[in-house]
Parts: structure tokens; sequence; C-alpha cells
């Protein structure tokens, strides 16, 4: 019930401030389980797609968001859950083995699953390199993927700023992929649960989370960087800060 009452309270507002334009929509299945596949520019992601969808969304969104207990903290944590974010622990593991259980539970019970394939933002507005679970979710659940691009997001809410600009901002949906057109085989039907995959399996899903990202370029008109967006995080953390790209 809360969600649907932030989103109407927040959708006229935000439109008013913020004019959101959607191209695509018709990509997206009436009913049944779906996941939306985006490109992750700014924490303001989370809040202009379930605007634009007809259904509530289930984002899988990191733990860290739940954690922090100063009034900010409290506050972002209190936001996140009431437009239907889950939290998970990213640090891989059993961490990635608990994402996956709450994704599948989601699709299972024929909901939309909001998820960031790059598993991170943008750290200077490119594409990188999606992580193949967005593939596995697809390929356990039976559910169709539907990529999204968000543009305009990280003129909004660039990285390291607390308060949005205004700016208009482009939903584009594409049309949905099918992990049976990737892995040969009819997809697990829902609730089918997790396993483990094969080798050939593992080659399947990193061809269709490629494949996901392709889409996603072809929606944003982003430059892909064929790299883990963390990794390259970490890597510019790391250099001294002469060396560190301006990120806005």
């Amino acid at each position: 019930m809360m969600y649907g009452v932030v989103k109407a309270i927040l959708k006229p507002i935000l439109n008013a401030v913020f004019p959101v334009r959607t191209e695509g929509l018709h990509h997206l299945p009436g009913d049944g389980a779906v996941i939306l596949a985006s490109n992750h520019l700014s924490f303001c992601d989370s809040v202009f797609l379930p605007l634009v969808v007809p259904r509530k969304i289930v984002f899988l969104g990191k733990s860290d968001y739940f954690t922090d207990r100063s009034l900010k903290g409290r506050l972002t944590a209190w936001f996140v859950r009431q437009v239907g974010t889950l939290p998970v622990d990213r640090s891989g593991g059993a961490g990635s083995d608990v994402s996956l259980r709450l994704g599948l539970e989601t699709l299972a019970a024929g909901s939309y699953l909001g998820i960031y394939p790059e598993g991170t933002r943008s750290p200077d507005g490119m594409l990188y390199r999606a992580k193949s679970g967005v593939a596995r979710l697809a390929f356990e659940s039976g559910a169709p993927v539907v990529p999204v691009a968000m543009i305009n997001t990280g003129l909004v809410q660039p990285i390291g700023t607390r308060i949005p600009r205004r700016h208009p901002v482009i939903v584009k949906f594409g049309a949905p992929l099918f992990a049976r057109d990737f892995f040969g085989v009819a997809a697990a039907p829902p609730s089918a649960g997790a396993h483990e995959l094969s080798d050939e399996q593992r080659l399947s899903a990193r061809a269709m989370a490629d494949e996901i990202m392709r889409r996603i370029q072809g929606l944003s008109g982003q430059t892909y960087v064929d790299r883990y967006a963390a990794d390259v995080k970490a890597e510019r953390a790391a250099a001294p800060p002469t060396e560190r790209p301006d990120q806005g």
C-alpha cells in the first residue's frame, strides 16, 4: 500500500519538475514476471523508473542503503524500502546466492524485478560490462528480460551531489529477450530454484548478459567499455588524487 501512496504523491511532483518521457512501453508484457534490466547513472534511476511503469517494481539494492545509522542514512533506508528495494550483499559468494534467491522469489510471485546488470552506478556515464546474474535469473525463472535505458538521470543527480538538478528525463524500453534463445533449451519454470550451472550454461549466461548490454547501449547511445564498473572504480580510488578523472 505504501508503495502506491509514495508513487501517487511523487509522480505529479517529479513530472512537473523533471519532465519524463517514455519510449517503448508497449514492450512490457501485460502480466507475469518480468526482469527490467537498466543502465545505472544515478541514485534517482530507482525513483524515475517505477514512476513510468504500470506495476510495482522490486529492486535488489546494495545493503549499504540500509545500514547507515545517520539521519540521512535512516531517511534513505526508509525511502528505498517504500519504492520496493530489497537489501542485498554485493560482496560475492554467499551474498550473490542470497541475491539470486531473492530475485527468484520475486519473479516466482509474478512481479517486476528491477536490476542493474553493471552491478553499480557508472563512474563516468559510460556503459560497462554486465555481470551474468541477470541472465541466470532469466534462465532460472523463465522470465523475459526487458532492456531499459535511463537517459539524463546522471545530469539530474550526478554522483556525489545531494540536490537534484532540473533536467528532462527519458526512459526507453526495448524488445524482451528470452533465456531459451541463448541456452538452447527451455528455461526452467518459475519457482524451480537455483542450481549450479554447467560450463556450457555459464557461457550461455555470459552471451546473454553481453547481448542485454548491447541492447541497452542501442537504446541509450552510451559508449560501451568491456570492463566491470566496480573494477574501474577500485582502480580510480587507489590512484593518486592527481591521476583521478573528474567525475563531476
